[in-house]
């Protein structure tokens, strides 16, 4: 059965924004996690792991990526292969002892918020949020 999250850790809602990532279990610095975004050339895709991870500017988990090369094999000529597309696949790691129950989180990086200096964070967030195209996915 298909279990979009390690069974360690469950959503709820968070007093940061909306819903948050939690673990029901202390987890131990530099625990891997699991994937929480692969990016292919542009396009950024998250997992249901990095898609209700929230921000901190103080956080206790971190994305480390990795580059990996695709394999084009021909069914017809198994030992004949293509280097296909590079991506990126993006792990979440814990960067030090997290309680359980305690919120998980990591400090944004995929985009930059442009903000005009006489406007309030909240306000150039709010008008960021309201211009942006994409889908929020919550």
């Amino acid at each position: 059965m298909y279990k979009p999250l390690p069974p360690e850790l469950f959503i709820k809602e968070s007093s940061i924004h909306g819903v948050g990532l939690y673990t029901n279990v202390k987890l131990k610095r530099i625990s891997q996690l699991g994937i929480s975004h692969v990016q292919i050339g542009k396009e950024l895709y998250r997992t249901p792991l990095g898609g209700f991870i929230n921000h901190s500017d103080n956080p206790n988990c971190i994305k480390t990526g990795s580059l990996k090369t695709t394999k084009i094999v021909d069914a017809e000529a198994p030992n004949l292969h293509t280097k296909g597309p590079k991506y990126t696949v993006w792990n979440l790691s814990t960067l030090r002892d997290i309680e359980a129950g305690e919120e998980l989180t990591v400090k944004y990086t995929f985009y930059t918020l442009k903000v005009n200096p006489q406007e309030t964070w909240i306000e150039g967030y709010n008008k960021w949020k309201k211009n942006d195209q994409r889908k929020d996915p919550n």
